[in-house]
């Protein structure tokens, strides 16, 4: 399977610029599944700013009906 890059981050909101994971989803997933944390394309933007990634975090957004 080919990486779409390019095209990924077009989409992409991740706002921790330094990341070396940016537009590469396999990478971003497999790193932040080790730290019990999701991507920042599974939050709102404004939730992915706070760069708390966390299940909890989630799930009490979930809970809110923000997700």
């Amino acid at each position: 399977m080919e990486c779409k890059q390019d095209q990924i981050l077009k989409s992409c909101n991740c706002s921790y610029d330094p990341c070396s994971h940016k537009g590469t989803c396999c990478d971003c997933v497999s790193y932040h599944l080790k730290l019990r944390e999701l991507p920042a394309c599974v939050f709102p933007d404004d939730a992915e700013r706070t760069f708390d990634r966390s299940f909890e975090y989630f799930a009490r957004l979930v809970n809110q009906k923000k997700i």
